[in-house]
């Protein structure tokens, strides 16, 4: 039986090995009418169902993959690149030939910020349709990222994403939502996201923003300073809206938990078996595994993927934000999203093992 089912974005990511460049003579060489070499490129799986899905299976939670690509020669090498990272991981993945795959070419010159030109292609397409009754009904957790790179998603207020989200918990399942910063001149940018937000998290059980994200859906800022009560502000809005459990990234600032009151602690699905207890009125902020950080790619979505595992083996809830904390920092000690993943067990051991962390935030929070 599957145990999780992670849908939405799914891309192609080319990465061409830009190194040889010295900080900042990347763009005085890139000019128009020049050739310009590079190394070798790298050809990776990246958005949301490849990041936490594929993390989630090396964590050892059984997980089906679903994602529209396009019937075409990128389609194909995506499919390849999602099945060497597990015997039948590209079964759930949906061809349509009416579709192009999505793609992202990163630009990343050294000493420079990452640059993307971005084709979301197949993700624009994706519907609450592509999501089966069957794959429903044999799964406990559903997982759902992107949707802002998605436009049949966030179209119509997020009737499609509500309509999946609905099914999802009617069947069962624990629900779990992910979110991508939406360019603000884009079409994504102008969505309604608190329309989008109120229709869709009284079917979210773990909703897990990051904090970015979740500022500019809710006032539309980016330049908003961290900080406890921010923290609390956002999280408290959040769960009017009706999510229980609210996880929100903070980057290099760690994670905080808020999650509802006992009183409306009740049918978070068939993947929750802790304690309700433990999680009802949880309130936390942890900081940071201390590692020598080589890249951030992927980094949020693997540390959702370290959470959902500790939440699908009934930790209580700093057991399981200790966990995405550790997944997360594994990611960073290599330059992708995937490599630096280990296994449940050993993942488990480094943390007991006494890894040491960055300081406490200034205005640390920590349930009883």
């Amino acid at each position: 039986m599957t145990r999780a089912i992670v849908a939405g974005h799914l891309c192609l990511d080319i990465i061409p090995d830009l190194s040889a460049f010295a900080p900042g003579q990347f763009d005085v060489n890139f000019r128009p009418g020049r050739l310009t070499q590079s190394g070798p490129a790298v050809l990776t799986t990246g958005g949301a169902v490849s990041n936490t899905g594929i993390a989630l299976h090396r964590l050892g939670i059984v997980t089906r993959l679903i994602a529209r690509t396009g019937d075409d020669t990128l389609g194909m090498t995506l499919r390849q690149c999602v099945e060497k990272q597990g015997t039948g991981l590209a079964s759930g993945l949906i061809t349509r030939a009416e579709s192009t795959t999505s793609y992202s070419l990163v630009i990343s010159p050294p000493g420079e910020d990452r640059r993307f030109l971005h084709n979301p292609g197949a993700n624009d397409d994706f519907s609450a349709g592509d999501v089966r009754d069957d794959d429903l009904s044999n799964a406990d957790l559903f997982h759902f990222g992107y949707p802002p790179l998605m436009a049949t998603m966030y179209a119509e207020n997020g009737d499609q994403l509500r309509r999946l989200f609905e099914r999802a918990k009617a069947s069962g399942l624990t629900t779990s939502l992910d979110m991508a910063y939406p360019d603000p001149e884009s079409s994504a940018g102008r969505a309604d996201w608190l329309s989008i937000l109120q229709n869709v998290l009284p079917f979210v059980d773990i909703f897990v923003p990051s904090f970015d994200e979740i500022s500019y859906m809710l006032w539309k800022k980016t330049d908003i300073p961290l900080s406890a009560p921010i923290l609390a502000k956002a999280s408290n809005i959040l769960l009017g809206m009706g999510a229980k459990i609210v996880l929100l990234k903070l980057g290099n600032r760690g994670l905080f938990l808020r999650t509802v009151t006992r009183a409306r602690f009740s049918g978070l699905g068939r993947a929750f078996t802790a304690k309700p207890d433990e999680w009802a009125g949880f309130n936390a902020w942890l900081p940071c595994f201390r590692v020598n950080v080589i890249g951030t790619t992927g980094a949020g979505d693997v540390t959702v993927a370290g959470f959902l595992a500790g939440l699908e083996r009934g930790l209580p809830p700093l057991d399981a934000m200790q966990t995405a904390l550790a997944v997360g920092a594994c990611c960073v000690e290599k330059a992708d999203a995937l490599s630096g993943i280990r296994g449940w067990d050993e993942t488990r051991a480094r943390i007991l093992a006494g890894w040491d962390t960055h300081p406490e935030p200034e205005q640390f929070i920590k349930h009883p």
